[in-house]
């Protein structure tokens, strides 16, 4: 099964995901429609077969499909494995842990006291990522949509 471009991709065509400096909104992305749509079709399709989100990306922090499909997935139950390098296997929990380490938020990992507070912490965190790693349209891109 094929998904779309303007669904899954990390380049939507919607212009009102994008900030002002062009950089792409995942989670206001994750509230589309047809996001929420294509989400709850991957999720039912995982359970008739196994179902791989491709990137070419090693590191999961690096990529779309952690920072917008992941949470997504996550908010429904779903947790995604990431495979990186030599096989090794990383959860997305794991990999947001290592983002709120990096973003020195080590209160908010899974182990720690301060998990209440985690989703906070974590969506700080995975904007701060998206403004290093998401796409980034020019302003004349964005005059085309």
């Amino acid at each position: 099964m094929n998904f779309s471009e303007n669904l899954w991709g990390g380049r939507p065509t919607d212009p009102r995901v994008y900030q002002a400096d062009g950089v792409v909104d995942y989670a206001l992305r994750r509230k589309a429609r047809d996001f929420v749509a294509g989400v709850e079709r991957v999720i039912e399709l995982s359970r008739q077969q196994k179902v791989a989100l491709m990137c070419a990306e090693e590191d999961p922090l690096h990529c779309h499909r952690f920072l917008m499909i992941g949470p997504a997935l996550l908010e429904r139950g779903v947790t995604p494995v990431h495979i990186r390098r030599g096989g090794v296997l990383e959860s997305q929990r794991e990999a947001e842990d290592r983002l709120l380490a990096l973003n020195h938020l080590t209160a908010f990992t899974s182990g720690s006291l301060f998990v209440s507070e985690r989703s906070t912490a974590l969506e700080d965190a995975l904007r701060r990522q998206a403004q290093e790693c998401a796409f980034r349209g020019s302003p004349e891109q964005m005059e085309d949509f």
